[in-house]
């Protein structure tokens, strides 16, 4: 596996940042590259020399439909011939991580023999019967974000905590060793404002389910409602739910403004994990 090795380090060290790039026309941020090869491959470095330690590729836009209106589930083929390019030209010019943000497992396989280190799946797995044997055989890293299709919940952090727990014990028992499995608990997908704010302000409560907590709140709708701003006017509130994860126990976060985050990360982990740079 190329580039870095997260065991080598240490997930209490410091937060890592993953930077986004969406390889689709229809992103629900607006920064999507279309078919621009070029300006893919400039954004990734730019993001690595800006501070991300990861970088999030996606081929298909997981906006949901309730909040953005009519999403097309995009082909296999289609995914792959946006994805797989451009990783492959990030991996001819950096050995960084890479991760594929994808719920099919004939594009997680392609985009782990073009040099991704990790599958980034928004439903655990569960969507493709096929992906956690894909996983489990290359050995990667793989992030399971709680996500449901039509939830009731008692109680938010309970249940997504179940629901996730149930989920690494199906990957540990397909094979995918637990020191690669990272969990994520899906703000945005399947909750509502209220729920959000409450699986961050609970986020410690995950770390009983014993992997590292990776968060996406970047741009999304609950920061734009409670400060009445379109999406590309949200990175202080941003920020504040990054610094605030970070304190909860994050050690990803996922953005779109990887510069911006990552001072607050630094700034963050100076103070939570006494770690100055």
């Amino acid at each position: 596996m190329t580039g870095l090795v997260f065991n080598d380090i240490g997930w209490e060290k410091k937060t890592y940042v993953m930077g986004i790039i969406n390889a689709t026309p229809d992103s629900f941020s607006g920064d999507g590259i279309g078919e621009d090869l070029e300006v893919g491959i400039t954004l990734a470095l730019s993001f690595f020399d800006s501070g991300a330690d990861i970088l999030d590729i996606g081929g298909e836009s997981t906006r949901p439909p309730s909040l953005y209106g009519n999403v097309r589930e995009i082909s296999e083929k289609e995914e792959i011939d946006r994805v797989i390019p451009l990783i492959e030209g990030i991996r001819a010019k950096s050995s960084g991580m890479i991760s594929v943000d994808t719920s099919k497992s004939a594009v997680a396989e392609a985009a782990i023999k073009a040099g991704a280190n990790i599958v980034n799946d928004v439903w655990a797995l569960k969507k493709d019967p096929a992906m956690l044997e894909v996983v489990a055989s290359e050995k990667v890293y793989v992030v399971l974000m709680h996500n449901e299709a039509n939830p009731n919940y008692e109680d938010v952090v309970y249940d997504t905590i179940e629901s996730l727990k149930r989920s690494v014990d199906e990957a540990v028992r397909g094979g995918i060793p637990e020191d690669l499995i990272i969990i994520d608990p899906g703000i945005g997908f399947g909750k509502d404002i209220f729920q959000n704010l409450e699986i961050l302000r609970r986020l410690e409560e995950y770390k009983l389910i014993g992997r590292p907590i990776l968060i996406g709140t970047s741009r999304k709708s609950t920061i734009g409602k409670i400060l009445g701003l379109p999406i590309q006017e949200r990175t202080y509130g941003t920020a504040a739910t990054v610094a605030i994860a970070i304190a909860k126990g994050a050690n990803i976060v996922r953005v779109h403004d990887v510069a911006e985050m990552a001072q607050v990360c630094i700034m963050s982990d100076a103070v939570i994990r006494g770690r100055a740079q």
